[in-house]
């Protein structure tokens, strides 16, 4: 060996000793490859100083991983929102199929530790290595993330002059109306506007007329951003389309309106926004909620519960009776985590009935009332009703009164499972709250289940986060604690953002804080204690507070400290 020449070793030793190549071109490979900032595999594939197949056969024989053939494996086989696509992207790493907690990955590169690591987080699954060949990776994750891109290709090639409404007939019309409502310039505007609003991930889309001035706001991962400015002479036109498109009295413009629009954006995929009208001083503000019946399908997964969250929530969900209540804030993610929950009990073996005000996403094969007061179907109503039509599993919008409280109690506690909603800030709050409703201690004890309260705060993106570097002084004041700080890095925000994310932020991530009834809980309440009492007993069967959760998420990188700050309070 020539002096300043390291030893070779691993994959590139087990090359030479192979006779793949000699030990020059695998120094001069290793060293090309560390100054080019590359995987030693993928520099030797890509300079085509060696085969795919022989590089993957190696690696295998030298890190003793299995080989698997990647053209042995259909794409839908391939289990969906197993991780994100920004953790696949990363690492160049595939999911390839679960086994009850294990998660295999196909890897290129064996050495790639911290993608193990980081989808084993991601995903709060053992993850095994499993080595396939590179170009039928690339080949594969290409198709991966096309099947995954598809809606967004669909939402690009849409034509913005014949966008097709579920129903596009007003309900009461007046012909100079209509026929500015569908004028061409205004009726493209508003299509532009929903596919833009759709396509960055909005939730909810704003039309706002001021004194001197029209804007178009969205919200997106939570936060309203400015979208459109235009001319101020044409906000009664841009609120009679949206008018029109969503069958109301073009007319009437002194109380606020409800309608609801189903955009179909393709052969494949409908969008529906329930829309909302207000007048205010200088005309009708109207709100589109957007409604995508993907968001109620992304699987337990994709919620953002750590492993032991994540275990009880299934677990609750299989037993034949019970209450599980979530509670929290509007815009929480309560009713996508109620979703969630219908989705896996939804099978041929169940009735399941919902009560909603309103019926926000369709779900086939679930019994959808929506809620109407005015006539008399009020929740207590459905519930009642729903009792008597052999349910098994029953969903109640949101627990207002003691009736409806009363009544999703006995359901519970009579053979059925109860999944409904409060308003509180925490899941001890919510014992007390049905205690203050007026409902006996006794049957809170006997009935309720589970309590998930719940926020939602923004992923940090994985493109371009950046180290923070914070006093150990004020991350004990944080909330970590001081066994926890050596070797703790965090991240936060780059503000300036980049072109995959919005503002240093892309998606969003739930923290949770569970409480699951035990018997010392129950013993609890049945005595009166208020909800500092209840959290004691919690805490010490290892309850977590949102906070708490929320620092684990800080601390695995997923939020900035900034983040939790914002959307936890204490």
């Amino acid at each position: 060996m020539s002096q300043g020449m390291q030893p070779l070793t691993g994959l590139a030793k087990r090359l030479v000793n192979d006779g793949v190549f000699s030990a020059e071109v695998a120094q001069d490979a290793v060293a090309q490859a560390r100054e080019a900032n590359q995987p030693f595999i993928h520099y030797i594939i890509s300079h085509r100083l060696v085969s795919a197949h022989r590089a993957a056969t190696a690696a295998s024989e030298e890190f003793g991983l299995p080989l698997f053939d990647l053209d042995a494996i259909s794409d839908e086989a391939i289990p969906r929102d197993a991780i994100s696509e920004a953790l696949i992207t990363k690492h160049h790493a595939l999911p390839l199929m679960q086994r009850d907690n294990r998660l295999y990955i196909a890897l290129a590169d064996p050495t790639n530790i911290q993608a193990l690591d980081e989808i084993k987080f991601s995903a709060g699954k053992t993850t095994e290595a499993v080595i396939v060949e590179e170009d039928k990776l690339t080949r594969k994750l290409e198709q991966y993330l096309d099947g995954a891109n598809d809606a967004m290709d669909e939402l690009e090639d849409t034509d913005l002059d014949n966008i097709e409404l579920g129903e596009d007939k007003p309900a009461d019309d007046k012909d100079d109306a209509e026929e500015a409502a569908n004028e061409t310039p205004i009726v493209r505007f508003i299509n532009k506007v929903l596919l833009d609003a759709i396509k960055k991930g909005a939730s909810d889309i704003h039309f706002e007329p001021y004194e001197k001035s029209y804007r178009v706001r969205c919200r997106i991962d939570g936060m309203l951003q400015e979208f459109h400015k235009p001319p101020l002479n044409l906000a009664s036109r841009l609120t009679a389309r949206l008018k029109v498109m969503s069958r109301m009295d073009i007319s009437e413009r002194r109380v606020p309106q409800d309608g609801r629009i189903k955009l179909k954006v393709s052969a494949k995929r409908s969008i529906d926004f329930r829309v909302n009208t207000l007048p205010t001083l200088w005309g009708e503000k109207i709100v589109l909620r957007i409604l995508d019946p993907g968001s109620a399908k992304m699987g337990v997964e994709a919620l953002g519960f750590e492993p032991d969250q994540k275990e009880a929530y299934l677990t609750t969900l299989q037993q034949p009776q019970g209450m599980i209540l979530v509670t929290g804030p509007t815009g929480s993610g309560k009713t996508v985590s109620l979703y969630t929950g219908l989705n896996i009990l939804n099978t041929e073996e169940r009735n399941i009935s919902t009560a909603e005000d309103p019926v926000e996403i369709n779900l086939e094969g679930i019994n959808q009332v929506h809620v109407n007061p005015k006539v008399g179907l009020t929740f207590a109503e459905a519930l009642r009703a729903f009792l008597r039509q052999d349910p098994d599993v029953v969903m109640v919008g949101e627990i207002r009164d003691l009736e409806t409280a009363e009544i999703s109690i006995k359901a519970a506690q009579t053979g059925h499972m109860v999944l409904s909603t409060l308003h509180t800030n925490s899941a001890p709050e919510t014992l007390t709250r049905l205690r203050n409703m007026g409902v006996p201690a006794f049957n809170i004890a006997t009935s309720v289940s589970l309590i998930i309260a719940q926020r939602l705060g923004r992923r940090l993106c994985e493109n371009c986060k950046q180290p923070a570097n914070l006093p150990e002084a004020t991350l004990v004041e944080e909330g970590f604690a001081p066994e926890q700080i050596p070797g703790l890095q965090l991240y936060e925000a780059n503000h300036d953002g980049c072109s995959h994310c919005n503002r240093g932020y892309k998606g969003r991530v739930g923290i949770y804080e569970m409480l699951k009834m035990s018997g010392e809980i129950a013993q609890c309440i049945m005595e009166n204690g208020n909800s500092i009492d209840i959290m004691r007993v919690a805490q010490q069967q290892g309850f977590r507070t949102l906070r708490q959760s929320g620092l684990l998420k800080v601390a695995a990188g997923v939020t900035s400290l900034e983040e939790l700050n914002r959307v936890i309070k204490t």
